[in-house]
């Protein structure tokens, strides 16, 4: 089970793991990952995050609101930032590579 996976879990009416919000959606679960991830970066900067997450992710605005919408709305992307970028430095990407190669034995 992913970090995100444990996130969504605890999010009342969300999908219970990135898979499930991935087939809800329409998109492969890695890419839905990485969205999530980038929609809770672009939630702190400043403009319209989903714009930001589109220009980011090369996903279509539709898209990305359906995940905001799954996962909780924008108040829950404040939650996805703060526990996915542990190293603070304003950056969720870089911890869940970090994550990722840890997971496969790369680190």
């Amino acid at each position: 089970m992913s970090l995100l996976d444990g996130i969504l879990k605890n999010i009342g009416g969300a999908p219970d793991d990135v898979a499930n919000l991935a087939e809800k959606i329409g998109i492969d679960p890695a890419m839905a990952e990485k969205a999530i991830a980038v929609l809770g970066q672009t939630h702190q900067m400043q403009g319209d995050t989903v714009e930001l997450a589109a220009q980011k992710t090369g996903l279509d605005t539709g898209t990305l609101s359906s995940i905001v919408e799954q996962i909780g709305g924008e108040g829950s992307l404040s939650s996805f930032a703060s526990m996915l970028d542990r190293d603070g430095d304003g950056n969720p990407l870089d911890d869940i590579a970090d994550m990722a190669s840890g997971l496969f034995g790369r680190k």
